[in-house]
């Protein structure tokens, strides 16, 4: 029984769900604004946010935290010099879900997640 798991697997395995959600992690970072489904733009927000903190301090270390995360250095790059910086003063509460219709194919919720 999964009473009081709250984990989000969006139907998938351990390694395919970490691969999805850094590149959508990095998508976001480098374009600010994605389109995708409801569900994985919900399960995305922790991560970004988690992301960003680290990225404030603007250190070797948290430069090295953010590269367990992110695949190429286009995004450290930017979230370490433009992202971070962006969000010193703000204690939280980076990104913004809006809703959109459904999809035409499948009828499958989407959102549009971006950078406040």
């Amino acid at each position: 029984m999964r009473h009081q798991k709250n984990k989000v697997t969006l139907d998938r395995k351990t390694g395919p769900r970490r691969a999805l959600m850094a590149n959508l992690a990095e998508s976001l970072i480098l374009y600010e604004k994605i389109k995708t489904t409801t569900a994985k733009a919900k399960a995305l927000r922790p991560l970004i946010e988690k992301l960003i903190t680290t990225s404030k301090a603007n250190t070797l270390a948290a430069r090295r935290l953010l590269m367990k995360t992110l695949y190429t250095q286009n995004a450290i790059k930017k979230m370490m010099e433009v992202i971070g910086p962006r969000y010193v003063e703000r204690k939280g509460g980076y990104t913004r879900i809006i809703k959109l219709s459904n999809r035409k194919g499948d009828g499958g919720e989407e959102s549009i997640i971006e950078l406040v």
